[in-house]
């Protein structure tokens, strides 16, 4: 046990180390307005070079992916219900299942899951 954690230290000093060196060592890039610009043309662009990118839709997607890795949190419940009491096993999911829709509640509440406004 003490063996893997010597290497492992080791390991990740060696990383560190072998980053930190080629941070400092490589090339540094010098920004100016002409790196910098969009275009190498040398004409200022006519219309913005990104896309707006809608913030609901943002909102929406993180917390789809908070509900969804939670979703799989919940499937290890099935198995758990096998070595444990049936009343441990019912507080727990029970806890879990009224964080997740305490969490739903509280999102819907400040109107994150309407689309339009």
């Amino acid at each position: 046990m003490w063996l893997m954690t010597i290497i492992s230290s080791i390991v990740f000093t060696l990383c560190y180390v072998i980053m930190s060196l080629a941070s400092l060592l490589s090339k540094k890039s010098i920004h100016n307005r002409e790196k910098n610009s969009p275009f190498e043309c040398g004409f200022d662009p006519k219309s913005p070079a990104r896309l707006p990118f809608s913030l609901r839709f943002f909102l929406i997607a993180v917390i789809f992916l908070i509900f969804d890795v939670e979703i799989a949190l919940l499937l290890p419940i099935i198995i758990m219900k096998q070595w444990s009491s049936v009343s441990s096993w019912t507080i727990i999911t029970l806890l879990f299942i009224s964080i997740l829709l305490l969490g739903l509640y509280h999102e819907w509440n400040q109107g994150a899951l309407e689309w339009a406004s």
